[in-house]
């Protein structure tokens, strides 16, 4: 029905960009995280957000699967070991949705990693707050307000 709208150019403006918008609601589908020791970053990511990764070659890398709820919303994605993957603490920043950032940043920095940015309020988005993690990646976390 939409398609035979666009089609007949009937759509106005405002329900184009809604079709747009629905399209690309949630854009990003799968993430890597270089990592340079495997064996320690699964240990960190394990500790920190209290998962169980599933350890793979793919195509030639040796990967961390975390886990994948399919039709359930959000991103999946791995930990990636290779040589083009290369940690860094420059370039996009991963926000993983945790119920507890306080709790999260603790097991960080327990698990050697640093807080680079306290948890912080950005009003009706919840609270936001990044930390290092084993491997020298900036990595974010967020959590809604109740």
């Amino acid at each position: 029905m939409i398609v035979s709208a666009l089609v007949a150019g009937v759509l106005s403006s405002g329900a184009l960009a809604e079709v747009k918008r629905m399209t690309m609601a949630n854009p990003v589908v799968y993430f890597e995280i270089p990592v340079a020791d495997m064996a320690r970053a699964v240990r960190f990511y394990e500790a920190v957000f209290e998962t169980d990764l599933e350890r793979r070659e793919i195509d030639g890398y040796e990967m961390a699967l975390f886990a994948f709820g399919p039709g359930a919303p959000g991103a999946t994605g791995a930990l990636a070991k290779g040589d083009v993957y290369v940690p860094a603490k420059t370039g996009p920043v991963l926000y993983f949705g945790v119920p507890d950032i306080d709790a999260v940043l603790s097991r960080a920095v327990a698990h050697g990693g640093k807080v680079l940015y306290p948890k912080k309020d950005v009003g009706e988005f919840g609270f936001v707050a990044e930390f290092e993690d084993s491997e020298g990646n900036r990595i974010g976390v967020h959590t809604p307000k109740n």
